[in-house]
Order: C-alpha cells, then structure tokens, then sequence
C-alpha cells in the first residue's frame, strides 16, 4: 500500500528501501547498546515512538517529511525488536523457574502468544484500511487477455490492474493515517504505565559498571565468531524473503493481476488470521512434537505452495484458490517467526541483545535482496531463488539443532533479579530443548 499511495517519483519504493536500509545499519550497532542502558521497557517504548513519527510522515507525504521518518523508523526498528525478543526471552525463563518447566517450552508459548496477537494486526489494520478506502471503490473487470499475463506464465514485471490502482482521496488517506497514530500513541502509554520493568536491576548494574562503550557498540559482530549463528543465517534470511513474497510478488502478479487492487486486502487479512491463529498453537505444540518437527512442516508447506505457484494460472472463476494459498503461507509464517525467535533466545542467553539485533539485521537483509531484484527479475526465476533459500534452510538448520539436542544451553534467568547462575547450581537447571 505505502508504494501505491506515495508513487509520485519512486517516493514509496524509495521510502521503503530506506526503512530497510535503516533498520540494517541499526541492527548493527543500537539494540545492544539502548537495551544495556535504558532497558527493554524504554527501549521499546523509543521503539514504538519512531513508528508512529512514520506515521506522521504520511499526513503530508513528500520527500522531506517520509524520507527523514524513515531513517527514523528504520533506527527505531531493531531496537523495538530486539527489546521485545529480550523481554519475551527474559520472562520466559524466569516463569519457567517458577513452575518447574522447560525454559524452551515457555518461551516458545510467550512467543506463540506474542505472533498470536502481532499477527492479527494484518486483519484489524487490513480491515480499517478497506473499510476506510473502499467506500467509493469503483471495480472494473480485468479482461481475458490480461488474465493470461497473470502468475509465472507471464514475466511479471509490469503488471495491469486496468486502473483499479487509483489513489485514494486525501480526506481518507487523513483518516486512515490518523487511526494509525491514534493507535500507536495508546500503545506507547499502554507500555510505558504498564509493562514491568523486567531487567532494572541488569541495566543499573551495566550502567554502574561502565563497561567499555567499544564492547557494547561492537557486540552484534562479535557474536557472528560464534559458528551457530553463522549456521543459522541461512534460516534468517529466508524469513525475509519469505515475507517479502508473500506481500509484494503473490499480491502484484496473482491477487491484483486476476482480482484487482480491492481484493488485496482480503488476501492479507487471511494470511494474517491463519498466521495469528497457527501462531498460538504451535507456540503450545512446540513442547510436545519439537521445533524440528514444526520446521519441517514448514519447510514442506513453503515447498508444496512454491512448486503449485510456478505451474498455476490464476483466474477469476477460481477465488477460493487465491485464499488457499496466502492461508497455507500463514501458517508456515507462523513457525519461521515463533521458532526462529524462540531458537535465537534459547541459543544465545548470555547475548540476547546482540543475538536479536543479528536476528533483525540478517531477516533485513533478506528483505532488501528480495526488494533489489524485484524489479528485473521475472516471476519464475524469483520463485526458483526463493525455493534455493528454503534447501539451504533445511540443510543447514538441523546441524545447530542437533547440536543443541545433545549439548542443551542453559538459561541464566532463575529468579526474579535475573541473576547469572553461581557456582554448585547447575544441577537446578532445567535443561532445554526437545529435537
């Protein structure tokens, strides 16, 4: 929707490319050093405040008001992130003290519960979004000789959506914009009177101890030495061309080719409750079947969808199919983003920050290749990249997930004051983490 609203010269493309520019850099150097000082509470409360300046930015688009909101956006990015992961992380070890359980299990639960509500996001925001801009919504029909040109049949770079991609009144875009900000201010408050100052006691110390700023600044590269992380990049990056497909490539060449603009936000908002909804059970499935299992049904969900995209010519007479598709998406979405976080936190708990911040920063990077060549290359051979990633994903993951299965890492967080585990102690911990 941002490069369909703002085309006026490239500014959304361009605006998008600096987001994810943004957030690349940021996860370079930031999360580390804001969640050490001010905590994960005010750090994702800065967060949050970037994105709402974004939607600022929008009341009055123009190459000084978004591209400037969006190095901020792209800035405030990582942080958020990294926060939230470190929270979730943080209070899913130390609830899993308290009841006796698997720290693994939990935090795959609190993240599941997190996907659960993020993901839901896509229908309410993609409901507001048609409810505000369809209400003088003129439908024109897509002619036959266009619909040949839809899927991979077709390059698939310039698509036709016989004008049915025409911007919307200024007075709506004001009104969609304004929900946006309004939503996002309560959000920041929510947070700031609510949310529990989990790791006070950890940012004093830091704060006290003043460790070295080069240490902290540095602390994302320096945990690439450690070979898991390396190994898992190939993972990373795929959730972010997965994403980017989804969104950009399936919504352009099949819903917008075959269906026109108006039914892409009906697509969206099935991907977004089957994502929600597969999010909360697979969070509470994962201590049961393990994250393996959950990874390869995945993978095979991704694979089957991929190999039906490069072979299905999509028409107007076969709408069920369109929704078919972004549904099956969303529940293989739902098990890159709750595993693959949950995987970071468990891996690395002694650098959660740098752990996260490399998480966001390597999923970017995903996004920004997907988006570089989204523009030259045709359909197939986008489908055909996307399918290379997903086999080096499967190659590559189960060698850190093996490893962990017979060398489990140990959570630090045991009590309430987030202390590191002393000496003679080890014996109390609960080991993770089922294959």
């Amino acid at each position: 929707m941002k490069s369909s609203l703002n085309a006026e010269d490239g500014m959304g493309v361009a605006s998008l490319s600096v987001i994810y520019a943004s957030i690349i850099i940021s996860s370079m150097f930031l999360p580390p050093i804001m969640i050490k000082n001010l905590g994960c509470k005010w750090t994702i409360c800065v967060g949050m405040a970037c994105y709402v300046s974004y939607s600022f930015g929008n009341l009055y688009p123009g190459w000084y008001t978004l591209i400037p909101t969006s190095v901020i956006l792209g800035l405030g990015g990582s942080p958020l992130w990294s926060a939230k992961c470190t929270y979730l992380t943080i209070s899913g070890n130390l609830q899993a003290a308290k009841e006796g359980k698997k720290g693994s299990d939990v935090i795959n639960q609190y993240f599941g519960i997190f996907f659960f509500i993020f993901q839901s996001s896509a229908v309410w925001g993609n409901l507001m979004s048609s409810l505000i801009f369809g209400q003088d919504t003129e439908i024109a029909d897509i002619p036959e000789e266009e619909l040949l040109t839809c899927g991979a049949a077709d390059c698939g770079l310039f698509v036709n959506a016989t004008g049915t991609v025409n911007k919307p009144a200024q007075k709506l875009v004001w009104t969609l914009v304004g929900c946006y900000i309004g939503v996002g201010v309560l959000a920041i408050l929510i947070v700031a009177i609510f949310l529990d100052n989990i790791d006070h006691d950890q940012t004093s110390e830091f704060r006290g101890n003043r460790e070295p700023f080069s240490r902290t600044f540095l602390a994302t590269f320096r945990l690439l030495k450690d070979w898991r992380l390396l190994t898992l990049i190939p993972l990373t990056m795929y959730s972010g061309f997965e994403q980017s497909f989804l969104s950009g490539e399936y919504t352009k060449n099949y819903v917008t080719c075959a269906l026109g603009i108006h039914y892409v936000g009906f697509i969206m908002m099935c991907f977004g409750a089957t994502n929600s909804i597969c999010s909360f059970l697979f969070g509470r499935l994962a201590q049961y079947v393990g994250r393996a299992t959950l990874f390869l049904l995945a993978a095979l969900s991704n694979l089957g969808v991929v190999i039906a995209l490069l072979y299905w010519r999509p028409h107007p007479e076969e709408l069920p199919v369109f929704f078919v598709f972004p549904a099956l998406w969303g529940m293989a979405d739902a098990i890159w983003q709750t595993q693959t976080n949950a995987l970071y936190g468990i891996l690395f708990p002694r650098d959660k920050e740098a752990a996260f911040a490399n998480y966001r920063m390597w999923e970017s990077l995903g996004f920004v290749i997907a988006f570089a060549y989204s523009t030259f290359l045709c359909l197939e051979h986008k489908l055909y990249i996307l399918l290379t990633v997903l086999v080096l994903t499967v190659i590559t993951y189960p060698i850190v997930e093996y490893y962990e299965y017979k060398n489990p890492t140990p959570p630090i967080e045991t009590a309430a004051n987030t202390k590191e585990i002393g000496p003679g102690e080890e014996s109390k911990i609960i080991c993770q983490t089922e294959l």
